[in-house]
């Protein structure tokens, strides 16, 4: 496994943004957008986990970082559960390091981008024990949200902010509203926009997420 690349803040650490990349993308991928938005944040620490490279059944079985393999698109994504599990690990493995660093758990948290966005519902919500600062979700779905489970008051108070392409065709809208559906339908008080983009990033939601980043971390002061 690739050691994720780190960006360290120009100040003493005092919060942290685990963030993953897309299917096809690497660790290197959103290090702009974590340079710019540690101009706005000078004292939080951006890790930049990297998926691991493996055969991905729905583009022909060639090889690809990705954090678990898709087995076909419809009519809901179907994919490798265990794969999906490890990646998560992954991500509470990091969690874990930023917390024994010193960073208050209620001042670290998950983004992620598409694929790397469900990686990071499933760790927070399914896998994740202890507090979290919130939870960033880009272009992304959850396909490892459970029908039949509630959540406890801790994981309902969480801070998620779901962001979307209206144009996206790669992870429809819709499969990102889903997400958004579930964690309401469970106590908990999502905030949705949608951008009109395809699956991509603009810059107004680096802009609208510095402003929500500084604004929860304004809320748990160190």
């Amino acid at each position: 496994m690739s050691e994720p690349l780190i960006l360290q803040p120009t100040h003493a650490p005092d919060s942290c943004v685990i963030w993953l990349h897309g299917l096809g993308a690497d660790r290197y991928d959103f290090l702009p957008v974590a340079e710019a938005l540690q101009q706005v944040l000078p004292t939080t620490r951006f890790v930049l986990p990297q998926a691991p490279t493996r055969a991905v059944t729905i583009n022909g079985g060639f090889e690809m970082p990705s954090w678990y393999d898709i087995l076909a698109m419809s009519p809901a994504r179907a994919i490798n559960r265990e794969q999906l599990e490890a990646s998560a690990q992954q991500v509470i493995t990091l969690i874990e390091a930023a917390r024994d660093s010193g960073i208050d758990p209620k001042r670290i948290f998950l983004a992620g981008f598409s694929q790397g966005g469900a990686v990071v519902y499933h760790a927070a919500f399914m896998r994740w024990a202890g507090p979290l600062g919130g939870v960033l979700a880009l272009s992304t779905y959850a396909p490892g949200f459970a029908e039949d489970l509630d959540l406890e008051q801790d994981k309902q108070q969480l801070p998620v902010y779901c962001q979307h392409g209206s144009h996206d065709d790669v992870v429809l809208p819709s499969m990102g509203r889903a997400a958004y559906d579930w964690l309401k339908s469970r106590g908990c008080d999502p905030k949705w926009q949608e951008y009109p983009m395809a699956h991509e990033v603009l810059p107004q939601q680096i802009h609208d997420i510095a402003s929500w980043l500084s604004a929860q971390l304004g809320n748990r002061a160190p």
